[in-house]
This record gives C-alpha cells, structure tokens and sequence, in this order.
C-alpha cells in the first residue's frame, strides 16, 4: 500500500513538472535520458548541507623564506612570509595536492610529505613538543629538520628521532643539534643526539 502510495505521487510529480516546464501549453514529450527541470537537481544540491569536516588537533601554517632576499644584517624571520595556514584535513589536501613535489627530487619530496603528514596526523609520542619543520634545498644539500620546542628534553627528542625514522623506513644516523649551538657555531655544531 505505502509502495503504491509513493509510485502515484512520484507520477503525479513528474507529471506536474513536466507541466511546468511546457512553455506556452503545448505538450511535448520527454524523450528517454532527457533532462527535464534540472533546476531542481541544482536547488536541492545548493540547499543540502556541506560534507563534514575532520578538524586537525592544531591549526598549522606553511611559510616561505626566501634567502636571496636576506641581508646579512636582517633579523632572523624579516624574509619568512605565511603562505597557507589550514586546520582540518579537507583544507591541506586541497591546497597540498596544488604544489606539493613539483620542483624537489623525489626522494626528498617523499620524506618530507612523509614527515609532514605524521606531525599534522598527530603521530608523534612527543608531538607537543614538535614547533615546525623545515624543508632547505640547496645547491649541494638538502635537508629536513623537525624544529622542537625544548632541546633540554632528551627523552622526547629521542623518542621524536626514532619515531621520525620509523614513519620515513630511514636506516641512515640522524642527529640533534641545539639551536644555540647552531646559531653560534653555524656549521661546526655538533649533534648532542643521535638515534
């Protein structure tokens, strides 16, 4: 009953459409795959809520430095600009997938999207104590490096350098260096850890 009940009303409707749709009363006849009043499709596509969205844990921002702008006398941070900053999942994939490995070698590009989707996915043990990361290409070296909030903290730096081992499959030594150092020695610093 409620079946037959539902086919007169889907009749009825398609009947008072195609009425609606005739311009100037004449009958004319739908023809099998025609589309008849796809303003309809439009409205109820217009109307219907948008897809969830999967938050991220923390928002997080894509910068750029360009170092050929820099002086030798410019503070630190004068030449970074904020390129994109997201906050769910929906939000990286769609800018990511417009810029991400186009200009890098392949492998660099794979360990570096590697690291990034564990840090944005929240994998890290320490993840909290993860601040940036950063991806230098250079004529003879490139190089990426997790930035950290407390260098003191041996155990999560650690934790955070095997961890990143294991999300990227890397058998090489990685090492930590302390950011003062690195400041002051520039490349003479050493690794206080290794994993």
């Amino acid at each position: 009953m409620v079946e037959e009940t539902e086919k007169l009303a889907a009749s009825e409707e398609a009947e008072n459409s195609s009425m609606a749709n005739n311009v100037g009363g004449e009958e004319s006849e739908v023809e099998e795959g025609e589309i008849v009043g796809g303003d309809s499709d439009d409205a109820a596509k217009a109307m219907a809520p948008p897809p969830p969205r999967h938050p991220l844990e923390n928002s997080w921002t894509f910068w750029f430095d360009n170092p050929s702008a820099k002086s030798k006398q410019a503070a630190w941070g004068s030449s970074i600009r904020p390129i994109y900053t997201f906050s769910s999942v929906e939000d990286f994939w769609g800018y990511v997938t417009m810029w991400i490995c186009i200009l890098w070698v392949v492998d660099l590009c794979q360990l570096s999207f590697c690291s990034l989707l564990a840090m944005i996915g929240e994998q890290f043990d320490y993840g909290d104590e993860i601040c940036g990361a950063v991806v230098s290409v250079r004529g003879k070296q490139e190089k990426i490096a997790l930035w950290t909030k407390n260098a003191a903290n041996e155990a999560a730096q650690l934790s955070i350098g095997r961890q990143w081992k294991e999300f990227l499959d890397y058998n090489d030594t990685i090492g930590f260096i302390f950011h003062d150092d690195a400041k002051r020695l520039d490349r003479a610093a050493k690794n206080r850890y290794t994993v």
